[in-house]
Order: C-alpha cells, then structure tokens, then sequence
C-alpha cells in the first residue's frame, strides 16, 4: 500500500485528487495539509465527498509517515517548501504547480507526461505535473514533432471550464459574469506555453517556429476543447497513422475518427484527438478535463508509475451520459 500525504488540500485539483486516492486499491492517504482548514473535516470543503471519507485536514507534516508526497500549492509555494524543509530521503514528490516543469540547472524532476516521458517517470523520485492546458495541446502535437513536422507557426485556440481558475472567486470566474459569456485573456502570453515548447524540442530538437496561442474562458465548470493548425503536405491517412501509431502503447489517449466533443471526456482521464486535412492545413482538435487529465488523474498515473503499478488502476472512470 503507497502511503501518500497531501500539501495545500482545499482547491479544486486537491478536491479530485483526495477522490481519487481513497477510492484507489493502492493507496492510503495519510494525511491533507491545510493551515487554513486544520482540524476541519475534508467533506466541510469537498462536499462531494460525503459518505466517503472521514479524514480531516491537518496542520501537521509526518513526511516520514509516507511513500509519495503531493503538492496541490500555488505556484512558488512548492519550490519554498522544497527549499525550507528536510525532505526524507527516498519521498517521491509529485508538484502539481509550475515551480519545477522546465528543466534548469538543480532541478531534477521530470516532467511528468507519460505519452512523453513514461519510461523516465518510471524511474523517478521527483516528478512535475503538467500543466492543463499545456498537456492538451502537447498530445494534439507531439506525434508531429517525433516525425519533424513542425517546421512553421502554430495556431492554437483553447478554451477552459472556469475550475481552470482555481476554487478563490475572481472577477472572471463568477457565475453571474461567466454564465453566457466568453472571453479572451493571456493572448500570445500563457505560462504554458514554455513548457509545451519544451516539450516539443525534446521531440523534434530543430524546433524553432512559434506558438500562436490564444486562451478563452469558457461557461462551463470543467474541460479543455482546443484546436490546433498547422502546415502539413500528408493525406489524412498517412497521419492518421503516425497518430495512432504514437499513441497505441498509452491507455488514456485515443485517436478518433468522427468529429469528438468535451462531454466525451469530462469526468475522465482521457485525452480525444480528431485530425482533420483542409488543403495543406491540418486542423487537430484535443479535448481533455482539466482537473483529470490535465492535473489529479494525470498525477495518479504518474504515482502508477512510480511505484511501478498497473498505469491505469485507480482511473478508469466513465464520463456522464449527458
């Protein structure tokens, strides 16, 4: 049984994380951090919980108590915490925030996106989560990377579900601004989008053309619908092909061929992609749920692989009929 702790506990990633966990055949938790919220039963915050679990947060750190250590912090606070604490040797860490995705000098996580880096995973000790946005749009590109395909700009739209926001309310996240409405915010300047170049160099290390990326808030909870462009001579066959090719050996990403919607995916940890041939321009669209795929389930896989588990046990969840 992997004994795991769990730091920041309150948010919404945390709240999929925690359910996820005390439903998963493997795994224990042995404790949820929050200052805020210590002493407080976990369903006073999650109350979709009710019935499941009767943990309570605490405000206490048994690091030696545990095999797996998950941050659900805001970004910097997990690099604060790295560097203030005494971490036991031999704790595997799995970030959720963007402190430790890009490589730099020191920093010996891998990033965690199994269609990418499963077998380095495999062998970690410190893993960073990718980022929601960043792990939609890096499924929908990499086959073409591996093949070096992408020689020139892309063109991305992307809209998330206003979990993306975080649980704290904003000006843009409540329901009474969200509900019928869309927005734009980040053109051209995401914070995901050094990762996924990141990623796209490791691929294809040539690899210098731009990425367009144009972010929308979404009125709808969770999700992420994005599509990509680019330029590309092939049939619709041929890639086709070196689509399903790239990801036969993964269990959460499928290539479909019929157009795909984000109910297909919502409340699941799977990744849908649809290719589409408009002339010379490739149209690929990616649907993910943003809590799932693109943060909790996806940090599950990454435990399955750390301890060397089944990948999918604990994760195969079905999405709504409606």
């Amino acid at each position: 049984m992997i004994k795991v702790g769990i730091i920041g506990g309150a948010g919404y990633t945390a709240g999929e994380l925690i359910r996820l966990l005390i439903n998963h055949p493997e795994a224990e938790i042995v404790f949820i951090n929050s200052g805020s919220n210590a002493g407080n039963r976990v369903t006073d915050v999650h109350e979709g919980l009710y019935g499941e679990t009767d943990l309570r947060f605490t405000d206490q750190l048994p690091l030696e108590d545990i095999d797996c250590l998950f941050f659900c912090t805001a970004h910097g606070d997990t690099r604060k915490f790295m560097e203030s604490h005494d971490i036991p040797e031999g704790l595997k860490i799995i970030d959720l925030s963007m402190d430790y995705r890009l490589k730099a000098e020191g920093n010996d996580f891998i990033y965690g996106l199994p269609e990418l880096n499963r077998r380095a995973t495999c062998k970690a000790q410190h893993v960073a989560n990718p980022g929601c946005f960043a792990t939609c749009i890096q499924l929908g590109l990499l086959p073409l990377a591996k093949h070096l395909m992408l020689t020139g700009d892309i063109v991305v739209n992307a809209i998330t579900g206003s979990t993306g926001a975080g649980v704290k309310p904003g000006a843009t996240s409540h329901f009474s601004w969200r509900d019928n409405n869309l927005s734009v915010y980040k053109a051209f300047e995401h914070q995901h989008v050094p990762e996924i170049k990141q990623s796209l160099k490791q691929l294809q290390n040539s690899f210098d053309s731009e990425i367009d990326f144009i972010p929308y808030r979404g009125a709808f909870p969770r999700g992420i619908f994005a599509t990509m462009v680019v330029r590309n001579k092939c049939s619709i066959d041929e890639l086709t092909r070196i689509y399903t090719e790239y990801y036969e050996r993964d269990s959460f990403t499928h290539v479909v061929d019929k157009n795909i919607d984000l109910k297909q995916v919502v409340n699941t940890n799977k990744c849908l992609l649809h290719l589409e041939k408009h002339g010379d321009k490739l149209l690929i669209i990616s649907v993910i749920d943003n809590l799932l795929k693109g943060a909790s389930g996806q940090a599950v896989h990454n435990m399955n692989l750390l301890f060397n588990l089944e990948e999918t046990v604990g994760l195969r969840l079905k999405p709504s009929a409606f």
